[in-house]
């Protein structure tokens, strides 16, 4: 009875050490139990079965005492979505493991415990599953194409190709951390004057709803004519108090129906990201910052070793704009067929002279790469100082709208009160 009993557990150690395969579900589980010192520990682990956890517990020295699935959520999956933001981290976190000398296999699974997004900390242990049952970095990024975009896999290929991957994982590492502060930038630029604008509309729509006819009730016992203005504001509040309900459903119509005709039809996103490269001060923002990303996922890729007319697809989709995704495109054929990157971003008619230039400059002293980086820093560089001018200058305009709004109101209630002192005076 010993021996089976001996048996059983060296073969539960056994399968407990052997990497998960392919078609077999990880459950998390909820453990806690005392070491050798008698000291209580408690932890979460992923495993194909309570029993697996145990011996695997048991090999490690702790004796469990329960071993629990851990309750899934109440509302939904647990945790936020990956964002770009949590692959820019991890990736300055493998780069930096293995710039140490730390192993993929062991840097992925110190990494995956560590996060706090339990669809993060999934994604991380699924790709060094994958490794361990002998996929490569690329191929096991490959099966997570959402998180892991075109361009992140072949810079990947290219790292492992060339035998340089910790390198290629430090420049993607600064790759990403730089893109992603372009992206905040330009959301800091677009989102606060929208937002404030938004209140400031909800605030003249409250007034108008509830203290507007408040006033009307008033002067309407007085009998008096009202000025124009304040019948025109009268008018206005009530149409919002009697049909408010409609222009609400409207409005959420019309802006669903914009949304899904603009997931769907190729030729709108166009048009909306040509519109917006044309709108004042906004405009230029955006054409920085697409040359920035441009340039600098160029620069990336190139210096890696990827081709420059295969780097060119991956390029176009991380311009952030489709004006220039297209204009990279067409470049892209210019090459293949022989022309020079500079003469194709002549031909595009988006890069401004000194970009042209310097590219011109790199591709003669055989340091592409070299230039496009410094094109990069300077355009981000033009996208920081724009975003807190433009800061610094909305504020003021904001103002002026939001004063001019409720200002206008105030005015067209006491007109009346005016034109009555005056009447009673004279």
């Amino acid at each position: 009875m010993a021996v089976t009993r001996s048996v059983a557990k060296t073969a539960a150690r056994r399968d407990a050490a052997k990497p998960v395969r392919d078609g077999v579900t990880l459950q998390m589980f909820v453990w806690e139990g005392t070491d050798k010192r008698g000291k209580t520990m408690k932890g979460e682990q992923q495993s194909r079965s309570a029993n697996m956890l145990r011996a695997e517990l048991r090999r490690q020295g702790i004796q469990p005492r329960s071993v629990k699935l851990k309750p899934k959520p109440l509302f939904g999956s647990a945790g936020k979505s990956v964002t770009a933001k949590d692959i820019a981290v991890f990736s300055r976190q493998i780069a930096t493991m293995m710039k140490s000398g730390v192993p993929i296999v062991m840097a992925l699974e110190i990494i995956g415990n560590g996060q706090k997004n339990p669809k993060m900390k999934k994604l991380v242990n699924e790709v060094r599953l994958d490794i361990e049952g002998g996929s490569s970095i690329y191929e096991a990024m490959s099966k997570h194409p959402v998180q892991f975009d075109e361009l992140y896999r072949n810079l990947v290929r290219a790292g492992e190709s060339s035998g340089s991957l910790e390198t290629v994982l430090e420049t993607i590492a600064d790759y990403k951390e730089n893109i992603e502060a372009v992206k905040g930038k330009i959301k800091k630029a677009l989102f606060y004057p929208i937002a404030v604008i938004a209140v400031a509309i909800l605030v003249c729509g409250i007034l108008m709803v509830y203290v507007v006819p408040i006033f009307k009730e008033q002067f309407a016992s007085f009998g008096a004519d009202l000025p124009a203005f304040t019948s025109l504001v009268f008018g206005i509040s009530d149409i919002l108090v009697s049909w408010w309900w409609a222009i609400v459903i409207v409005a959420v119509i019309a802006f669903t129906a914009f949304m899904y005709a603009y997931k769907r039809s190729q030729k709108l996103q166009y048009a909306m990201d040509r519109l917006l490269l044309k709108v004042p001060i906004i405009g230029q923002v955006l054409h920085n910052s697409s040359i920035a990303r441009f340039a600098r996922t160029l620069a990336v890729t190139f210096k890696a070793g990827v081709p420059l007319v295969e780097a060119m697809d991956s390029v176009a989709g991380a311009t952030g704009n489709r004006v220039y995704t297209k204009a990279v495109h067409e470049m892209r054929d210019d090459v293949a067929v022989g022309y020079q990157l500079n003469v194709a971003m002549k031909q595009a008619n988006l890069f401004p002279h000194m970009v042209v230039q310097m590219t011109a400059i790199g591709e003669e002293a055989g340091a592409l790469d070299t230039m496009l980086f410094k094109v990069a820093e300077f355009y981000e560089q033009e996208v920081n100082n724009s975003v807190d001018a433009i800061t610094s200058l909305i504020e003021p305009f904001i103002m002026v709208v939001i004063g001019g709004l409720v200002g206008s109101i105030v005015i067209a209630m006491y007109l009346p009160i005016f034109k009555i002192a005056m009447t009673v005076m004279g």
